[in-house]
């Protein structure tokens, strides 16, 4: 067993950097005796139904007393002004702002107790198979201890590969492009390796709206393309798919407090990614070259009474291009509301809550959400695409001031389509919305659902960059509730 040197330093959720790396170590297999191969899973119901995902990650941590965990019976303080209305799923209310989504939750199951003791940001937590939350994780862009994302995983085992189209597409830019301060670690292949990173897309397109932001300093006029969009913007598929090219080994080496006793497996994880810097970018290059990618993205093939159905507006188009490479053969799409210019935007309502998730957040993701999941079922896809709605946490229960804060402690996922139960409800919180009081849930349960719907023994076994073996998850039960 490797023996951590130097002074134990104290993370916000109260463990040392010690005791996670000495548990990562284990997780990971660094040590005398590697992974041993788990007992293959019984296949349960559902195993294998999705050929395709689409997740949607609305960033920032969106409030699930404001949405699908409405508190009609607490306090002001808790409630908000917000109402609450009966949804088409009996039993199940959600928020006046979510009027057309409401319409389609009885083919949806809603996923009400995950939890965890984080607050803080990231993608790594909810969509790879990191063992615990950890802010370093989450903003360091990469690291030898970094897990795969999702998307990534998906693409190495899948069967269903197609040439000419890429299999892992994100939309619709590098997370955190335009975050004025340092980027959240991105998505990415960790130690699956170069062939299977994400595909960025990009977006060029006039935004229509203007708003006026305060949420980061002064006052600031800013035209937010996840508010409105010109029809005419359209995605593209960028060339430079993983390594930015300001990102030196130097750069990484200035947040290496956490990794000096790992120092010779940085050098080579990092070199590794420097390398494979311009294949990716030649792949990228080709893509752009592929007439089923360009045929794909062409948004204008769309009627406009389905676009603005979608909604005309960065996350609905992004959506509605989920779909369209869906069909044209993609295995996971990926389309993120990101944060845009100041930062606690997006999903991050600290400030302006009410009137942001009533004016901006909510009407945005009704559009977008409701019409993916109908347009999916009319075309007969939903059967065998699988949706989810994913999110690193919740906001806290109580208002505080004028927004509401960051709440690991209870939060919702989404589920739909392929092998998932129509219109359940599963697990439940407290009055308040503060704790979970039935069938608590991980981000790790989620995914090893989402593993085993697409055909994957959540236990599987890869060789990690060092050659040994991995769990794709280091803990996580498949959600039998979930199951169709």
């Amino acid at each position: 067993m490797i023996r951590i040197l130097g002074s134990p330093k104290r993370l916000c959720d109260g463990i040392t950097r010690r005791d996670w790396l000495m548990a990562s170590s284990l997780s990971l297999g660094i040590s005398a005796n590697p992974l041993k191969a788990a007992a293959p899973a019984v296949r349960q119901r559902g195993f294998g139904a999705a050929r395709n995902v689409i997740l949607l990650y609305p960033f920032g941590g969106p409030s699930h007393i404001d949405t699908f965990d409405t508190k009609p019976d607490a306090p002001a303080e808790i409630r908000g002004s917000f109402k609450t209305i009966q949804s088409r799923l009996p039993g199940c209310n959600i928020s006046e702002y979510l009027p057309l989504t409401a319409g389609v939750m009885d083919r949806v199951t809603v996923l009400r107790s995950l939890t965890h003791p984080w607050n803080f940001h990231g993608m790594q937590w909810a969509t790879t198979g990191l063992p615990a939350g950890s802010i370093p994780h989450e903003e360091t862009q990469f690291r030898p201890d970094h897990w795969p994302f999702v998307g990534s995983v998906v693409h190495r085992l899948s069967q269903h590969k197609q040439s000419g189209i890429p299999n892992n597409v994100m939309l619709p830019w590098m997370l955190s492009k335009n975050r004025t301060k340092i980027p959240y670690a991105r998505p990415h292949a960790a130690w699956l390796g170069s062939a299977y990173e994400p595909v960025w897309g990009e977006f060029a397109g006039e935004a229509t709206r203007e708003v006026v932001r305060t949420s980061d300093g002064p006052a600031e006029s800013v035209r937010d393309p996840y508010l409105g969009i010109t029809p005419s913007g359209r995605f593209s598929i960028a060339p430079n798919t993983e390594l930015p090219s300001e990102m030196t080994l130097d750069r990484l080496n200035g947040r290496k407090s956490l990794l000096e006793q790992f120092d010779a497996n940085s050098r080579r994880a990092e070199t590794r990614l420097a390398r494979n810097h311009e294949a990716n970018q030649a792949h990228g290059f080709g893509l752009l070259q592929s007439p089923r990618v360009r045929a794909a993205l062409d948004l204008g093939r769309e009627p406009d009474r389905l676009r603005n159905a979608y909604g005309m507006t960065l996350f609905g188009q992004g959506c509605l291009q989920a779909r369209r490479l869906v069909e044209s053969g993609c295995q996971f799409v990926t389309v993120i509301w990101d944060e845009f210019k100041q930062l606690n935007t997006g999903w991050d309502t600290h400030v302006d809550h009410v009137n942001r998730m009533k004016n901006e957040l909510l009407p945005g993701f009704d559009s977008a959400f409701s019409s993916l999941v109908i347009d999916l079922d009319d075309r007969g896809m939903l059967a065998d695409t699988l949706v989810l709605v994913l999110c690193e946490m919740g906001r806290t229960p109580r208002m505080e001031g004028n927004g509401r804060g960051h709440w690991g402690r209870a939060y919702t996922n989404l589920m739909a389509g392929a092998g998932v139960a129509r219109g359940r409800v599963i697990g439940k919180t407290d009055k308040i919305g503060a704790e979970v009081i039935d069938r608590p849930l991980s981000a790790k349960d989620v995914l090893a659902t989402t593993y085993h719907l697409c055909g994957f023994d959540p236990h599987t076994m890869l060789p990690d960059s060092q050659n040994r073996p991995v769990a794709l998850l280091p803990y996580g039960e498949v959600i039998k509730e979930v199951l169709a």
